[in-house]
This record gives structure tokens, C-alpha cells and sequence, in this order.
């Protein structure tokens, strides 16, 4: 089947629907009898609720349920549970849940939300990692201790929710060696939103003994077992479906607003609708994080990293959620795009009094990316080398050891640098430029990787000779669901992609999904699609066999037919032979199952991690050229070019949208948004007139170049085409516009005022001594070792 199957621009079956608005996202559900929640959220980023008295509420009209903490046992998280759903005794973040009311139109919800009797008695709050690592700080969770662990790794101490760390070879050796030149960075970026324009959303029932959840989600289930566990109900009494996702970037990647109104249902017997209004949505987004990086570089003089250590404290906000998660991706994303000698890096991730933090597009990569791209630039200077060379020099290649001690497989980035020097050659030489403004170009490496884990899939044959395909998949936007699963199915099938009916994901009728995010939808669900795919095209070459009288291994499937191979028009019609076999052996399916291998680390390399090794790298080259006015600060991006690793393009079209709506995005990361945190412990950015992202335009057309043949796990060669666009957008900008304007730059976004004050130096070079106050001179040794 692999060399049959052609690349094709298989257009989405949902396009028109969505285009013309007629899909009915989970925003849009209603139910018979169905009642409106709302939810009752703190004011104050640390307190102690002194009374919390909801009998007035109660008695107020139209309401049919109250929810509190009493009604919430559980506790959630990945790696540590220290997540309530409610606040019980502490406030640790402006918006936490404190009470949620069920009635029977929305005006009513929020007039008994109103008449809520709450007492908190204010307490210091740790608003920024500074805060947080000052020796004597509050702590966010006094409780700490008291945390079950539940993954691998410890919680560290205070306000320090995990650590991460890798430490391979004799770093110190590398860095007092006499030939080393030394060159230190430090970087800074803000919180961004995802503005997922659907708002998180959920329609919950209650019948039987079991909760039925309808929700805009990422991971079904997550949302399942993650409901359940803080109800404290078995699993299996809670059934999520999920409508068509109105956008999630990661953001719906957890669980969210389902147990309120899954409690609500319970307590009132009636189905809950529960939406997130736009300032909910800005003010408790699960924002990509705010960090702090500093890497520093044992470099000789022919450009070979001797040594490399590196700290990046990640803030995820109240609770440690998915950044304890995330602190596994510093070593695959700031280890990954070169050869280093020895290797110390560690990753924190920081209670703060805030809104927690959570996946992104390209989680922490992106940032890390930016950091590692600038500091690389930086060493060229040092070393007085260009800046090409050098990555070209450098970059993994065949047997290289990545940061874990993984050995990777095949050249790939030497290759795709390679053509972007091609495609740079052929872009026409800009005319002379007299406008005054400040012009640089910039070429950036990245290294991302599919995560891959566990995938189940069904698919049945019909009797007509179409397929219908069973996974707990969930269509985001990338088109996976839409394209690229129905492509590899249908040609295993021998039919056309239209003729595979894509069900919904129901955690009742599908086996595990890890769930949708990190480039993994064609990768692990394709290849239990696939393995599903061929045994049901085994059962109907047996059937087809006996019809035509000749051996299943001289049958083909292809154009809704089953015929001799070498004799078109021969043979039967797939719809015969699956109405055949359905009346001889019942009807026709198969299953298939996919998970990772599992790469393995270098032994003892690594400590709190969650992914040791990668299974699956994707590499990047990004080149943009910028112009920068420097009366305004504003930074125009001229021009926009990308050679991408994609293992193999099933849907070429399809990628190259990927990779445009991706680049945008990281352009709004690069330019524009920023979610910041006022004295007050409260998103300042509430609504669109207040958080900037990019506009029609801001949109710069990308010219794509998708590289193939790099070694992969995936079904038929493939990689994950979806995250890896938005990676190298913030780096390749901000090397462009310090080339433009040969200041250093630091942070991101490069706003222009941020730029202005870069111009007029005004801006002085970023250091994080309260990094050092709190874990000693040696910023990267792993806390608990010697200093």
C-alpha cells in the first residue's frame, strides 16, 4: 500500500459547513429542559476564605443546583495532583472557582451568583518567579508536601512545583578548558493567549448513573478520567463526546469547565449548559507560560560547543498542571538543534499567585527556540564567524547525540539548510532602499518532535463500499481528522477518501487516545487507522478470492473494485464483496492500536523527566527578512520562507496551510501579544480591544519548501506537519531585527516600544539576580547538589 499511495490535495469535507456556518460547535448545543451555569470566581490573587454561604443563593429563582468544594473531593494534575476543582480553604490565583450555580436561564444563574455570601481575608501574594524564589517567600502551596506524586520525578521544595534536569559528561571540565571561549545569554518572554475563537464550552447530563459530557476538547480522555477523579467516581460512569472543536492551540488540551457542569447535572437531574464568557476566556486561558532562560556556551575558536549548560525557570501560575509536564521539553528543545560536548541543563517549573499556565502550539519550544537561535548568533560575534557557517558546521546530523545521549538518525537539517540557500538565491534582489528604515535578514534552525503515545482506532466496512473509521480523534482545525486519516484508510481500501466516514470521538465507543496535540493525530492515530485499514482489507481479499477464484496475494484494491493485479476491469465491486461477507461471516472490521517504542536516554542522563528521548524528531529552517522604522518601532516582515521536515507529505496543500496559519500565529507571538499581570494579581488583556494579535494586514505569505525522505515511525514515513510552524517565527524575527538594527535582543514581543527603547538604549542588558539568590552563583546545577 505504501507505493501505491500518491500525495494528494484532498480537500475538507468540513470546509463548506464551517465556511458557511452551519457546524454546530459544542457552543452551540442545546438540550430539552436545559439549564444555564455559571460560576463563581475569586477577586483576589491569595486569601483565606473566611465564609462561603450559598442558602440565599439557593432560595433565589430558577435555580435548580449549587456545586462547592464539598462536592468536589479529588484533586488532578500531571505528575503532582495539588489542582482542586474549587478553592477549599486558600485563593491561590485571581479567578480561581469558589462555587458554581445551576438555573434555568442565564440571568437567573447570575443573579443567585450575586447574592452569594463570601468573607476572603487577603494574604501576600507571589505575583512573578522573582517573588516566588525570594528566600522568603509565601508559599503558594503550604500544603506541598502533602501532594501525591503520581508520574515519575518529585515535587522540589516551595515554590518550585518540578525540576527537570540533564546532566550528561564533565561540563565543568568543558567550560575550564583553555581553548573554550565562554559566551553567557539571558532571555525573557511574556504569557501568551491561545484565542481559540471558540470559548471553552460543555452540555452536561446525568441519567442512569452516568454522566454524559458534550465538550470542546482536545483530549476526550482526559476530560474522562480527569471528571471522574475529582467527582470520585469510577471512570466508567463518565461517557465525553465531543462536537466539532471551534480551535484549541493546546488550550483544550486539558480539562476544564466539564466537572462543574457534570456536578450541576448530578445535583439538579436536568442537562447543564456551561460556557466561558470572553473575559473568562482571556483571564484564566491556560496562556503559553512566561520564562526566564540563561544559557551559557564553552565555544573554541573553530566553532566546536565544548560545553553547554543552560537554567529556564517556567512560571505555571497556582498549580503545577501541564508545565510540570513541560519541563521534560527544555532538554529535546534547547538540546536539539546541535552537537554539544557535555551537556547541564535544568528546567523549573514556578508557583505563582496567578492564573495557571499550560500547553501551546510547540509548548515551550517556542520560546527556547528563540532564546537558543539568539545565543547561537551570539557565539558567531564571539567567535567572529558567520552565523550560517556556523549552524551549518554544527547542526545534528547522522549518529550525533542529542542532549539526552538519544543517537539521531539520518542528515536532515544539513540537507534543508541546503535548499534554503537555494531558495534564498532565488528570491529577487530588493531594490535600493531609501526610506530610512533599518533592514536585516535572519536564518534560524529548530528541532521539535511528535509525541506520540497511545492510539486506538476501529474501522468498518459497509455494506455499500464505504468505510466508517472509529477513534477518539478530535478535529482541531489541522485537517488530520479530515484529510489525512481518511487518505491513509482509503487507500488501504482501495476506495476514495469522500467514502470514509469519519465518527465523532465518543469515549464509549473508542479505545484510549492519549488525545490531540504535540503533531501526533496522523502519526499515532494514522497508524492504528492503518493497521485497522489492512485487516479489514485482508477479510475482503479472502471473500473477494473465492468470488473470483484466484489467491488473495494476486488481488488489488483500487477504485472501488477488487481485481486481478496486471487486469483492470476484472474481478468484483468492493460494495459486493463486503455485502457478501456480510452475509457470510457478519459484518466486516478491524481494529488497530499504535504507541511509541520509546527512544532510550543515555542511562542516568536524566531526572524528572516525562519523555527521556524522542521517538520522533522534526526539524525546522526558517528565513525572514524585516525591516524596522526607527522613529515608530515597528517592525514590517518583508518576506517569509520555510524548508520544513515532514517524513512524508500525504496532503501537501494541506501542509502548506499548516505552515502559512503557523507562521502567523508566531508572528503574533513575536510582534504583538502579551498577557501580562497587574499589582493586583489580574490579567490585564480581558478582551480583544486589549490583547493585539495578528491581523488580516499583519499576514506575510510563506513560501513553503516541505523536505521528505528523514527517517520516521510513522504510517507511510509521515510526521507530525501541525505544531511545528509556529517554532522558529519568534527566533528567525528576532535574529532578523538585531541583524537590522546590531542591538541585542532579549525579549519578546518586540513591541514598538520595546523596540524604541532597543534603539535609544534605553534598554539594558536582562540579568535575573534573584535566580542566583535563590539557587546559588552556579545558576544550572541541579537544586540539592553541591554548589
Amino acid at each position: 500500500m505504501s507505493e501505491d499511495f500518491a500525495a494528494t490535495d484532498f480537500r475538507r469535507r468540513d470546509a463548506r459547513d464551517k465556511l458557511c456556518g452551519r457546524t454546530r460547535y459544542t457552543i452551540d448545543r442545546y438540550l430539552p429542559g436545559m439549564l444555564h451555569a455559571v460560576v463563581l470566581r475569586a477577586s483576589v490573587p491569595s486569601g483565606r476564605i473566611v465564609r462561603l454561604d450559598v442558602s440565599k443563593a439557593a432560595r433565589m429563582p430558577g435555580v435548580r443546583a449549587i456545586a462547592t468544594a464539598a462536592d468536589a473531593p479529588g484533586k488532578i494534575g500531571i505528575g503532582i495532583a495539588d489542582h482542586p476543582l474549587f478553592a477549599r480553604d486558600l485563593i491561590r490565583y485571581d479567578g480561581e472557582p469558589l462555587a458554581a450555580i445551576a438555573a434555568d436561564t442565564l440571568v437567573e444563574a447570575n443573579a443567585a451568583l450575586a447574592a452569594i455570601d463570601v468573607e476572603i481575608e487577603p494574604l501576600p501574594a507571589v505575583l512573578t518567579m522573582a517573588e516566588a524564589l525570594a528566600p522568603t517567600a509565601p508559599l503558594v502551596h503550604p500544603d506541598w508536601r502533602e501532594h501525591e506524586i503520581l508520574l515519575a520525578g518529585e515535587a522540589r521544595e516551595g515554590n518550585v512545583a518540578w525540576e527537570a534536569t540533564v546532566v550528561r559528561g564533565d561540563v565543568d571540565s568543558a567550560f575550564a578548558r583553555s581553548d573554550a571561549m565562554i559566551v553567557d545569554s539571558t532571555f525573557r518572554v511574556g504569557r501568551q493567549n491561545h484565542v481559540a475563537f471558540e470559548a471553552r464550552a460543555v452540555v452536561a447530563s446525568y441519567e442512569d448513573g452516568r454522566f454524559h459530557i458534550e465538550t470542546s476538547t482536545q483530549a476526550p480522555w482526559t476530560v474522562r478520567n480527569a471528571t471522574a477523579r475529582l467527582l470520585g467516581v469510577p471512570a466508567s460512569q463518565v461517557r465525553v463526546t465531543v462536537p466539532p472543536v471551534g480551535g484549541g492551540f493546546g488550550l483544550k488540551f486539558d480539562i476544564a469547565i466539564e466537572p462543574f457542569a457534570a456536578l450541576l447535572a448530578r445535583a439538579s437531574g436536568r442537562p447543564v449548559r456551561l460556557v466561558n464568557s470572553r473575559e473568562e476566556e482571556m483571564l484564566t486561558c491556560l496562556f503559553r507560560e512566561n520564562a526566564e532562560i540563561r544559557i551559557r556556551s564553552a565555544v573554541t575558536r573553530e566553532g566546536e560547543i565544548v560545553g553547554r549548560e543552560a537554567v529556564v525557570l517556567m512560571d505555571c501560575g497556582a498549580y503545577g498542571g501541564e508545565q510540570v509536564f513541560l519541563t521534560t521539553m527544555t532538554a529535546h528543545t534547547l538540546g536539539g538543534n546541535y552537537r554539544l560536548g557535555s551537556v547541564r541543563l535544568v528546567s523549573r517549573a514556578i508557583y505563582t499567585n496567578t492564573a495557571p499556565n499550560g500547553a501551546f502550539r510547540c509548548c515551550n519550544g517556542v520560546y527556547n527556540t528563540f532564546a537558543l537561535e539568539r545565543h547561537t548568533d551570539e557565539i558567531a560575534a564571539k567567535i567572529g564567524m558567520d552565523p550560517l557557517l556556523f549552524r551549518r558546521r554544527n547542526v545534528l546530523g547522522n549518529g550525533d547525540l542529542g542532549a539526552t545521549g538519544q543517537v539521531f538518525e539520518g542528515d536532515v537539517l544539513g540537507p534543508m539548510l541546503d535548499r534554503m540557500d537555494t531558495m534564498r538565491e532565488a528570491t529577487a534582489k530588493p531594490p535600493a532602499r531609501a526610506d530610512g528604515r533599518l533592514y536585516g535578514r535572519a536564518t534560524t534552525v529548530g528541532t521539535w518532535f511528535v509525541f506520540v503515545g497511545p492510539s486506538a482506532a476501529t474501522v468498518n466496512m459497509n455494506a455499500d463500499g464505504t468505510a466508517t473509521l472509529v477513534t477518539s480523534g478530535v478535529e482541531i482545525g489541522s485537517g488530520s481528522m479530515m484529510q489525512a486519516l481518511p487518505q491513509i484508510v482509503s487507500a488501504t481500501l482501495g476506495i476514495a477518501p469522500e467514502d470514509v466516514v469519519v465518527r465523532a470521538a465518543d469515549t464509549d465507543a473508542a479505545g484510549y487516545d492519549v488525545g490531540v496535540g504535540g503533531g501526533r493525530t496522523t502519526v499515532s492515530l494514522g497508524a492504528a487507522s492503518l493497521a485497522a485499514a489492512q485487516e479489514v482489507r485482508k477479510k475482503l481479499l479472502n471473500v473477494a478470492s473465492e468470488m473470483i477464484e484466484a489467491s488473495p496475494d494476486d488481488l488489488v484494491m483500487r477504485n472501488g473494485r477488487i481485481e486481478i493485479a496486471g487486469a483492470p476491469g476484472s474481478g468484483r465491486s468492493i460494495t459486493e464483496v463486503a455485502t457478501l461477507a456480510q452475509a457470510q461471516v457478519g459484518p466486516v472490521s478491524g481494529t488497530g492500536a499504535f504507541t511509541g517504542s520509546g527512544v532510550p536516554a543515555m542511562p542516568g542522563c536524566v531526572a524528572g523527566h516525562f519523555i527521556d528521548a524522542i521517538d520522533i524528531p522534526v526539524f525546522a529552517v526558517h528565513d525572514c527578512e524585516v525591516a524596522v522604522d526607527s522613529e515608530t518601532g515597528h517592525v514590517e516582515v518583508l518576506s517569509y520562507q520555510v524548508v520544513q521536515d515532514v517524513g512524508r507529505a500525504l496532503n501537501p496543500r494541506a501542509i502548506r496551510n499548516q505552515i502559512q496559519g503557523g507562521v502567523v500565529q508566531g508572528l503574533g507571538y513575536a510582534l504583538h501579544e502579551e498577557v501580562t499581570i497587574g499589582t493586583n494579581g489580574r490579567v490585564c488583556q480581558n478582551s480583544f480591544e486589549t490583547y493585539r494579535v495578528p491581523l488580516a494586514l499583519d499576514v506575510v505569505p510563506v513560501e513553503t519548501n516541505l523536505y521528505e525522505g528523514a527517517p520516521s515511525m510513522g504510517p507511510l514515513g509521515t510526521k507530525g506537519a501541525g505544531e511545528v510552524p509556529i517554532l522558529n517565527v519568534g527566533a528567525t524575527v528576532a535574529c532578523a531585527v538585531a541583524n537590522a538594527t546590531g542591538k541585542r535582543v532579549q525579549e519578546l514581543p518586540l513591541t514598538p516600544s520595546r523596540v524604541l527603547e532597543l534603539l535609544l538604549d534605553r534598554k539594558s542588558d536582562l540579568s535575573f539576580p534573584h535566580i542566583a539568590e535563590a539557587w546559588g552563583e552556579n545558576l544550572v546545577r541541579p537544586h540539592g547538589t553541591a554548589g
